[in-house]
């Protein structure tokens, strides 16, 4: 039912309540849409609510959609882009979030607020680098996997962290919403249990050396904790609540700035995606077909493992020549005679 206030675009109350629907309602219910999902646009309408509140000095209680002006939405990503140093993507799904409240709420108050959403279509994307896949070198990651503290409870969690999300190559919000129970560690094939996008589940078995530290960190961690516990949380006034994606960006920039101050040569612009990148590449490289990489990263596709890992870096391309080269030519040769492989190689 169409929304009747004649004044919604300076009504806080209104902003609130449709912003609650949108999220609570609308995305989960009506649209269908994953967890994974609801929280990314969740994460990402609280920032700039954030935003507005300590850049904009915009005071929480009276945000409206008047608010949600392009100039203050050109400004925000202007600020992700150079204060946050968030990546181009991480940018423009921000910036999705916003344009789908706005398209929500001035499908339910036409009146009053088509113009603003209408105003904000305005605002672009960042234009997406098409640059070489960032990934942390070997030394890299284990400078980074070492970086925590491990002296402190923080530490050893964060440690945790890191190690479960590389060998899972796992989404960031998949892994910030695991709990114990996805957790299968007596299976003659330990794995964990991902809830995934288009809530999908997916099994990933985990290798020794993790199951050694998730031992030791579920005894410290959730010894008295429901299984429904976050794996990964953190204490608010002495209540649990999951982490958010930038608690762990920030997380990973502060490690490899440590890492920098030990001399040790990180990249540009570490963020979270990395790690995620980081394993499916040494898969890659190690021999693994890009059809069980497609599985552990829960890629519908093959196309989209494709378009991201499928490239030879230099260690890589220079290993495949080797191999080619010490092929006798004679084996070469014979290769020529078999049917099936005349079949790809003479065609268009």
């Amino acid at each position: 039912m169409k929304r009747k206030s004649i004044n919604a675009a300076k009504d806080s109350t209104t902003f609130w309540e449709l912003s609650k629907d949108y999220i609570n309602h609308q995305l989960p219910v009506i649209q269908n849409a994953s967890v994974n999902t609801v929280n990314s646009y969740r994460t990402g309408l609280n920032l700039f609510i954030d935003y507005l509140e300590q850049q904009k000095k915009v005071s929480r209680d009276a945000i409206t959609f008047t608010d949600f002006s392009r100039g203050n939405i050109k400004d925000f990503m202007e600020w992700m882009r150079t204060e946050k140093k968030y990546a181009e993507k991480t940018c423009n799904l921000r910036l999705t979030a916003i344009h789908s409240l706005l398209e929500y709420a001035a499908n339910e108050n036409s009146v009053d607020l088509m113009s603003i959403y209408m105003e904000s279509k305005f605002v672009d994307g960042l234009t997406l680098s098409d640059s070489p896949i960032e990934y942390f070198e070997g030394h890299q990651m284990e400078a980074l996997l070492g970086a925590p503290d491990t002296n402190r409870k923080i530490g050893r969690r964060n440690q945790m962290m890191l190690i479960l999300y590389y060998d899972t190559g796992a989404r960031i919000s998949e892994l910030l919403n695991s709990t114990p129970e996805q957790l299968h560690l007596t299976e003659e094939i330990p794995f964990i249990e991902i809830f995934g996008k288009g809530r999908q589940y997916r099994n990933v078995p985990l290798m020794d050396k993790t199951i050694g530290h998730l031992k030791g960190y579920l005894s410290e961690f959730h010894g008295d904790k429901p299984q429904n516990t976050p794996l990964f949380y953190a204490r608010t006034h002495g209540t649990i609540h999951n982490l958010s994606s930038d608690t762990v960006e920030k997380m990973i920039k502060d490690y490899s700035k440590q890492c920098e101050e030990k001399g040790i040569c990180m990249p540009k612009k570490p963020h979270c995606h990395m790690i995620r990148k980081t394993r499916a590449m040494d898969l890659y490289k190690s021999g693994m077909s890009l059809a069980h990489i497609q599985q552990l990263l829960g890629h519908k596709n093959i196309s989209t493992t494709s378009g991201f890992y499928a490239f030879a870096t230099l260690d890589t391309l220079a290993s495949a020549m080797r191999k080619a080269n010490a092929t006798g030519a004679s084996s070469t040769q014979k290769k020529w005679k078999d049917e099936e492989i005349k079949k790809v190689i003479y065609r268009l």
